[in-house]
């Protein structure tokens, strides 16, 4: 197989790292949880006692951090990171994070060091448009708010963490306007990317869509 490049961009809770880690996982290829990258920046610059608003510092902080795949989380700095960056705070803190224009430019680099040593399945806000804007095949996930925030309760309830609907769809209505209206690199659609609404589908749907996808651009193999 030639090397590959697999974007796959949406919104909070529109199913993208479940459907690009299984999309990764039939193809054989590396999957680039970026999300993750900002949520360990989160949970470091916690961890130092940092000002999460000084853009300078959390800038400097993302520079100094080296990142590796591993398919139960992300290794940052030679540390396994897991569920304790998929908590609620941390998730609010990455989101508020993710709109420094110094910290997405480090960010990029390395997603684009990563993608061009390897084929890859890489999912966040920004990959089709910004961090791999020749990606061989690029898909755009939506839904529902109340469709997002409702996959999101069910996530957090089943790992035993007690949350608010109401508040959970709020959440998700913030993070997707400071999404879209951040300076550097805010959350679109590609314009070759296909878009696929998730509200009404299974896991199992969006995956065999986007292999097809794949299939077609890699002339029927798989």
């Amino acid at each position: 197989m030639k090397h590959l490049q697999i974007a796959i961009d949406g919104p909070a809770g529109a199913g993208k790292s479940t459907v690009a880690r299984q999309v990764a996982g039939r193809l054989g290829l590396s999957y680039v949880d970026t999300g993750a990258m900002y949520r360990a920046i989160a949970w470091k610059a916690l961890r130092e006692n940092l000002d999460v608003h000084d853009e300078e510092a959390i800038t400097q902080l993302a520079e100094q951090l080296t990142f590796s795949l591993h398919p139960q989380g992300i290794i940052v700095n030679g540390l396994l990171l897991k569920e304790e960056i998929r908590t609620q705070e941390i998730s609010a803190l990455a989101s508020a994070i993710a709109k420094m224009p110094g910290v997405r430019r480090i960010l990029v680099n390395k997603q684009q060091e990563i993608a061009a040593r390897q084929s890859v399945v890489m999912d966040g806000r920004d990959i089709g448009t910004h961090v791999l804007p020749e990606a061989d095949v690029k898909v755009f996930l939506t839904a529902s708010i109340e469709e997002r925030a409702f996959r999101r309760y069910k996530e957090l309830k089943a790992k035993g963490i007690d949350v608010n609907l109401d508040q959970l769809r709020e959440e998700i209505k913030h993070r997707d306007e400071n999404d879209r209206t951040r300076k550097y690199a805010p959350l679109e659609q590609a314009k070759d990317a296909v878009l696929i609404d998730t509200t009404d589908l299974s896991i199992e749907d969006i995956v065999e869509s986007i292999m097809q996808l794949c299939r077609h651009k890699m002339g029927g193999e798989e």
